[in-house]
């Protein structure tokens, strides 16, 4: 089957599936074993090394999603980052990375990347001209988030792509929020794709898994690296994995129509001051996203008026799960202060314009009535006296 000529919900149900030889069953079987013969065989196998049977194939599928020549799977979102970052990033290394992060990202730079005498800058902006004035001389890579965590900002890809090209860096993108859906970058000029699996790809709260997508070339040059720090996943939740993808293209058109529902309910609603969402036209970015997105996504964050006490909206939620994480069929929400960037100082949150108050929203597949109801019945009872 050649991926470049299937839809993408084909690519979804049978690119990187595992045939069955044995009893042509239906879905792919799980190779559970962690040794494998090394002698008299075309690969040797180790799970260590992300090429067992089960990890082999669903790389293939996340490669074929991102219109990538490889990819590799993690045990985390953040091992896909980390192991991507230092792949390329040695002692005397400087890097570039936009200032609206995941908090998780943020404190992996803040915390660790001293010890490895890694040098890196923030921008000032998401303007492609302060990621232009932060290049130096020993900059090798470029790291983006679009949209970013949790304000849905837009940083313009083919910009940033084209500036990296123009100075020989590689450049690495979180494509989480976006998924390959919504957003494909390597199109657009990007190298390297970052996913944490734990979100779209799994969409069912159940799995922890990271994936990474590029050439051959650079998912090789992430291999050698990755190997040794044993990032690995297990060939169990690899199988979750694959079989949650099956349904990714339907599973993330539906939430992009409720999101997009959504925001535009509570953008009027009289007890919210402020969405985030990029599918709004009063979005600050929204041409921009228009122009490289082919939908809007699922993401969005939204603050209260200061009569509401925000602690007792998420009390009083009743279908609605007050739950850390995204990206599931069920609607969550959650504090970023509290929870995705709880790990940065409040004066680093300030930066970044994450206001105690902020709610970010994981829309579901839900009956939209059936959101709207839950939202505003915990709005009403969470009003100050």
């Amino acid at each position: 089957m050649k991926k470049n000529n299937i839809g993408l919900n084909t690519v979804c149900t049978h690119i990187g599936e595992v045939k069955d030889e044995q009893f042509k069953g239906a879905v792919s079987p799980l190779y559970m074993s962690s040794s494998y013969a090394f002698d008299d065989v075309e690969v040797k196998r180790y799970p260590r090394y992300f090429n067992t049977p089960n990890q082999e194939a669903l790389s293939k599928k996340v490669a074929a999603l991102e219109h990538t020549e490889a990819a590799i799977i993690f045990g985390s979102g953040m091992a896909a980052v980390s192991t991507s970052l230092l792949a390329f990033l040695h002692k005397g290394d400087h890097i570039v990375l936009q200032n609206a992060l995941y908090g998780g990202t943020m404190n992996l730079v803040l915390e660790e990347f001293h010890k490895y005498g890694i040098e890196y800058t923030f921008t000032k902006s998401l303007d492609v001209k302060d990621f232009k004035k932060a290049i130096k001389k020993n900059t090798k890579v470029i790291y983006i988030e679009t949209p970013s965590n949790p304000l849905l900002k837009i940083t313009d890809i083919r910009k940033v792509a084209k500036l990296a090209k123009k100075n020989n860096i590689v450049t690495m993108i979180d494509n989480t929020f976006a998924s390959p859906v919504n957003q494909l970058p390597g199109t657009m000029g990007i190298d390297i794709m970052i996913h944490s699996a734990t979100k779209y790809f799994g969409g069912h709260s159940d799995i922890l898994a990271g994936a990474v997508a590029a050439s051959a070339e650079h998912i090789n040059q992430i291999f050698q690296l990755g190997k040794n720090l044993g990032g690995s996943l297990s060939d169990f939740t690899v199988w979750m994995l694959e079989r949650s993808m099956k349904t990714l293209g339907i599973r993330v058109k539906e939430q992009n129509k409720n999101a997009l529902k959504l925001a535009n309910y509570l953008e009027k609603h009289e007890s919210v001051a402020k969405v985030y969402y990029p599918g709004l036209k009063s979005h600050a970015d929204y041409e921009l996203a228009k122009s490289q997105m082919s939908g809007f996504g699922g993401m969005l964050s939204f603050e209260l008026k200061p009569e509401y006490n925000v602690s007792k909206f998420f009390k009083s939620l009743k279908m609605i799960k007050p739950s850390m994480s995204l990206a599931g069929v069920e609607s969550t929400m959650l504090s970023p202060t509290k929870t995705s960037h709880a790990l940065l100082t409040p004066e680093e949150r300030e930066k970044q314009g994450i206001a105690d108050g902020l709610i970010r929203f994981s829309v579901g597949i839900e009956d939209k009535k059936d959101i709207i109801s839950d939202i505003n019945q915990a709005i009403k009872k969470s009003k100050k006296k």
